[in-house]
């Protein structure tokens, strides 16, 4: 076919060109998206989307959290970057540009689903992207508190502590450690207001001599916050309140009430 390509040439053109279009999608790279696991209520939190873009140009860099876009990076447009909308999401600009996003002032609302998506120009507009979940700690604003607590016990008598943590979210699970040695709670329970969360738990203990070292019974509990998310445990928070009680110990038992019984009835019969 004089002046033409044969079917042949015609197919090797169509290759190279498929090729060349081609080149720019396995060369543009998503190296990493970073998404802190958590933060803190308050706090700045930054979001990191590092990129190679081979022999491409890149068109543009778009964040998402739960699917809505709320950041976007063009370079070529003016201004290059813009932020939208999206509940519980506050873009620093000042410290945002194509590969680094900051959030500031972090809310509860804050934690969800957040997606980098990287994509460079013609031909083809290839992209990549990659996605990571961070969820929003608010610590316990005091150590927890334990009530039920006298200066003395006795062997025999039965005590109620209550331990109650301060607000955080998520809820503080609450551990009960006697001398150092933990026990396991006799009833617990959350209390929820504004989103945040109350923990409450109580321990019922008959005093015995194991009880006493040095004549004395430690008591702590301890407020702890952590994320059990997709398989990975991440402490958090971790708050402990202890003290210590004078403790009257014999091997037969007698409680304090009976302690005091015998002192007054011996007063009694000397008067008499």
């Amino acid at each position: 076919m004089p002046g033409g390509c044969t079917p042949p040439a015609m197919d090797l053109v169509f290759l190279l060109v498929l090729a060349l279009l081609r080149q720019d999608v396995v060369a543009l790279q998503l190296l990493h998206v970073n998404v802190p696991p958590y933060a803190i209520k308050g706090d700045s939190a930054p979001l990191l989307c590092s990129y190679d873009l081979g022999t491409g140009k890149l068109y543009s860099v778009t964040w998402y959290k739960d699917h809505e876009e709320f950041y976007r990076y063009v370079p070529k447009a003016t201004p290059s970057q813009h932020s939208y909308r999206v509940e519980g999401v506050e873009v620093d600009t000042h410290f945002s540009n194509d590969q680094k996003v900051t959030l500031h002032n972090v809310g509860l609302k804050t934690g969800g689903l957040y997606k980098c998506e990287v994509i460079t120009e013609a031909p083809g507009f290839p992209s990549v992207y990659n996605e990571s979940y961070m969820e929003v700690i608010s610590p316990p604003d005091h150590d927890p508190e334990i009530t039920g607590k006298e200066k003395i016990y006795a062997s025999g008598d039965i005590v109620d502590f209550n331990c109650t943590s301060g607000k955080s979210y998520p809820p503080a699970k609450l551990e009960w450690y006697i001398n150092g040695e933990k026990i396991a709670a006799d009833s617990e329970m959350t209390i929820e207001q504004h989103d945040l969360f109350t923990s409450i738990s109580t321990l019922r203990l008959e005093i015995g001599p194991n009880h006493l070292v040095d004549g004395k019974i430690n008591v702590r509990c301890d407020a702890i916050v952590e994320l059990n998310r997709r398989r990975h445990k991440a402490l958090v928070d971790v708050r402990g309140t202890q003290f210590s009680v004078q403790g009257l110990a014999s091997l037969s038992g007698p409680s304090l009430l009976t302690i005091v019984a015998n002192l007054l009835l011996r007063r009694l019969l000397v008067v008499a």
